[in-house]
């Protein structure tokens, strides 16, 4: 059995809210964050291209189709905020940001039991005479 992550199905939260971070994080400065997937919006602070337009919001490093299946493109190199972001019931909590981004892009609030443990082996079935 494997952990279930219903982030990977989700995307919400990269398509619904502003990414900010302090700007020392981005690549030009030492940091990790690719600074050309970045913008700046003040002296101190970047953010992640896609995530300012606020008729449009979307990370410009997340693949994929929301509800369905995403991911992101700079996970290993993605700002402070995004690793740090709470995800209903991933820490036994409900977490109002994760469930307002699921609501606002059309997705039910995550549930207790979305983090099951899901089969890793699933049996074909048979097929009909």
């Amino acid at each position: 059995m494997t952990k279930r992550n219903p982030c990977l199905t989700c995307g919400a939260c990269c398509a619904h809210y502003l990414v900010t971070f302090y700007w020392a994080e981005g690549s030009d400065a030492g940091g990790q964050v690719p600074v050309e997937l970045t913008v700046d919006i003040d002296h101190s602070r970047r953010a992640m291209r896609g995530t300012t337009d606020k008729s449009c919001t979307r990370c410009v490093a997340l693949d994929g189709i929301v509800g369905f299946a995403v991911r992101c493109s700079i996970f290993g190199y993605r700002p402070s905020l995004c690793g740090e972001f709470p995800a209903s019931w991933a820490d036994g909590q409900q977490h109002e940001l994760c469930d307002r981004a699921r609501l606002a892009k059309g997705l039910e609030p995550l549930t207790p039991d979305a983090w099951d443990d899901e089969p890793t082996n699933t049996p074909e079935l048979p097929l009909a005479a």
